[in-house]
């Protein structure tokens, strides 16, 4: 089945196209800046070299048309005709309580989609836009929503009620959703694989760590917990926001420099993590070449990170009453090499022994402890594009 899978962001639209029976795609590109000056496509070719070009994209469905037309150039394109396309899988960042998996799109899944737009403001919408463009523009051709807290929908309810009064649950839906579930759906699978097992004879903790970061504890191949809530803001720092702090902190804050709840908002999302404590970037490359040099508060901001990764690990670990393998994966996961050092070093209680030497790489699918370590740790590049495409085939199939 030949399947294009469309992750429709609010400026941007990102894209692959996969033949029957590959599993890497044969094109995949991103249009950045739409509706904002100076928009662009970036679009690459197995075998050719990568197509750069700026182009004036007013909105979504001028973006979408520009990626169809690109897979019919003669040039860069693979296709003859827009017919060769089978089915379209499109990321949905939030299905909220009405989508437990994967699901063909119609016009009723449009509308809860539509309801569930509240609970992700900034992410929902333009899901939702790449959606309407790809419906209008090729109406024969059936569409399939892959959602990020699918996966997170197995939580127990004690994991997933806040203990605020119940009457916002039933009122508001206010609960732990989690996010990023078909990158830890993915690696957890591909991490079993690695080792030789079923993920369902398992107990994994999958760190997802990227500018927006995870972790979630997977027990026999069911998620159970993770560290993303009710928004996208809660557990680890991550690039610009703060992770768990005391809730006391906002209204103090709010109090003492005069905040609005849109200006606190912009403190706690844009303005924290390892940006705030670093006070020189949001990228840890960035970080790690300040630490080198002295910087002190470029070495807390590694330590603290380091320090809230281990202590999910150690918490998880003792949620699923054991732990058989740790996957780390996203930007600094696969990449950050010294991280990922500093994360698994004084962990042999758990049966964690790194191989420092094995651990000196990036982006490569690869075991980074010891042989005799009881507990594994390893490294899974993430690939949500091929576990989108995955899903699609085989709801369109069934």
């Amino acid at each position: 089945m030949n399947i294009l899978v469309i992750n429709s962001g609010s400026s941007s639209i990102k894209y692959q196209y996969f033949k029957r029976g590959e599993e890497t795609p044969i094109v995949k590109g991103i249009i950045e800046r739409v509706g904002i000056y100076g928009s662009f496509i970036e679009h690459s070719k197995r075998g050719k070299n990568k197509l750069k070009k700026v182009v004036s994209i007013a909105d979504h469905k001028e973006g979408i048309t520009l990626i169809l037309e690109v897979l019919c150039d003669k040039e860069y394109g693979v296709l003859e005709s827009l017919s060769e396309i089978d089915a379209i899988g499109h990321r949905v960042v939030h299905g909220g309580e009405s989508f437990s998996s994967s699901t063909i799109i119609n016009d009723e899944v449009i509308k809860a989609l539509e309801v569930c737009s509240e609970l992700a403001p900034l992410h929902n919408p333009p899901n939702l836009h790449g959606i309407y463009a790809m419906r209008e523009l090729l109406p024969g051709v059936p569409n399939v929503a892959v959602f990020d807290t699918a996966f997170h929908s197995t939580l127990p309810e004690y994991a997933y009620i806040y203990p605020i009064p119940y009457k916002y649950y039933k009122k508001y839906k206010i609960r732990r959703y989690g996010f990023h579930g078909t990158s830890h759906d993915y690696v957890s699978i591909e991490g079993a694989k690695l080792l030789g097992k079923e993920r369902e004879e398992l107990k994994i903790v999958t760190c997802h760590l990227g500018n927006g970061s995870s972790i979630t504890a997977i027990d026999k191949g069911v998620s159970v917990d993770t560290s993303l809530g009710f928004g996208t803001m809660c557990g680890i720092p991550m690039g610009t926001r703060a992770g768990d702090i005391d809730p006391a902190i906002i209204p103090f804050l709010m109090e003492k420099e005069n905040l609005s709840v849109k200006e606190i908002n912009q403190v706690i999302y844009k303005e924290s993590g390892l940006l705030g404590i670093s006070q020189i970037s949001s990228d840890m490359r960035d970080i790690e070449e300040k630490a080198m040099e002295g910087d002190k508060n470029a070495k807390l901001s590694l330590n603290i990170y380091a320090y809230y990764v281990k202590k999910f690990i150690g918490m998880y670990a003792a949620v699923m009453n054991g732990l058989d393998v740790v996957v780390f994966t996203a930007g600094i996961g696969e990449n950050g090499w010294e991280m990922r050092e500093m994360i698994l070093s004084n962990m042999e209680f758990l049966g964690i022994h790194l191989d420092k030497t094995r651990n000196k790489f990036k982006g490569e699918k690869k075991i980074v402890t010891m042989e005799n370590s009881k507990t594994k740790a390893v490294v899974i590049p993430t690939n949500e594009e091929l576990m989108i495409a995955r899903d699609t085939e085989r709801l369109i199939k069934k």
